[in-house]
């Protein structure tokens, strides 16, 4: 072997790195909770009840044997399960891994803990939009306000494979804003569904809808939870630019899906990952962006399968995503 071969670059060395961070429940725990989303070292320390020296450890072996992956947000660092290897070996002994990983049930006391770090992000994005909700467009025009993607989200949407003639066709908008996507789709469907967890924002819709008389337009106060009590198949579901501000963006795409009639679209418009830490201040962003690939996962957890995708770069540096997922229509 030459001097400058890794050795950890042979298969049968990462093979063995992988077998050797698995042999450890507190390392399968670990995999296991990041399933559905990503967390932070603290979080982590919270949720674990370690100290940080511990758990940075564990992660430095998982993260060694290819089981995880990183992401910067602002000063903090998230982990989240890594995307298996190209490698047919090892790809196939991590997604092995991971579908016994997610077999395994989360101890009530874990979940317990979970359950608190999401109340606690929410409580974070659901203060930031009660106390700015006068000053939503301003702090969206620091990044990009509803007019820059409008149209193209309005061709994205006439383009999807919506059921157009059917009767009682229904759409749902999560996070309306200012809702100023609401008369497009009052236009377009029997019944809008408007959801929004933030009175504040809610009420500015409600003005608007108000204003422009969409009689069919009803607003929900609550998050995708709410949906469940609601039971509707909505025909199409849209997100617009709000995915980074929900704590748990995995579960939302699961929360919408059980939502989308049989063939329906959900159509999500975010913004692609960036370094810009400064927005999680100014407009009470939780997730600076998106790869692509991680909403592409969500959805296929979700069983969604995936449709036409529109990226664009703004003047201002970032770039916006327009993602289309469908629910593959029941036999």
């Amino acid at each position: 072997m030459s001097s400058d071969e890794n050795p950890q670059e042979r298969p049968a060395e990462q093979l063995a790195a992988l077998l050797k961070a698995a042999a450890d429940p507190l390392r399968l725990e670990v995999l296991r909770v990041l399933a559905r989303d990503s967390y932070g070292v603290l979080e982590l320390v919270s949720i674990f009840e370690l100290k940080q020296s511990s758990m940075s450890h564990h992660l430095k072996v998982l993260a060694s044997a290819g089981l995880v992956a990183t992401r910067r947000e602002g000063n903090s660092i998230f982990y989240r399960r890594a995307l298996a290897s190209v490698d047919p070996l090892l790809g196939e002994a991590q997604r092995r891994l991971f579908i016994s990983v997610d077999s395994l049930p989360l101890e009530p006391e874990l979940q317990a803990r979970l359950d608190e770090i999401q109340s606690e992000r929410e409580t974070a994005s659901r203060k930031f939009f009660t106390e700015n909700a006068g000053k939503f467009r301003e702090q969206a025009d620091l990044i990009a306000s509803f007019p820059v993607y409008q149209e193209q989200v309005a061709e994205a949407l006439l383009a999807a494979p919506v059921d157009k003639t059917g009767e009682n066709r229904l759409a749902l908008e999560l996070g309306p804003g200012e809702g100023e996507f609401l008369p497009f789709l009052a236009e377009r469907f029997d019944t809008v569904f408007a959801l929004d967890n933030s009175p504040a924002m809610l009420e500015t819709s409600r003005q608007l809808v108000h204003t422009k008389g969409l009689n069919n337009v009803e607003l929900v106060l609550g998050d995708t939870r709410r949906l469940q009590e609601l039971d509707i198949a909505a025909q199409c579901i849209v997100v617009n630019m709000v995915l980074h501000h929900t704590p748990s963006p995995a579960q939302i795409f699961s929360d919408l899906a059980n939502s989308l009639a049989s063939g329906g679209v959900l159509l999500v418009t975010d913004l692609c990952r960036h370094d810009q830490a400064w927005a999680q201040e100014a407009c009470g962003d939780l997730w600076l962006g998106f790869e692509p690939q991680d909403l592409s996962q969500w959805s296929a957890e979700a069983g969604l399968e995936e449709g036409q995708s529109i990226y664009f770069a703004l003047r201002n540096g970032f770039q916006i995503q327009i993602r289309e997922f469908i629910k593959p229509a029941q036999a």
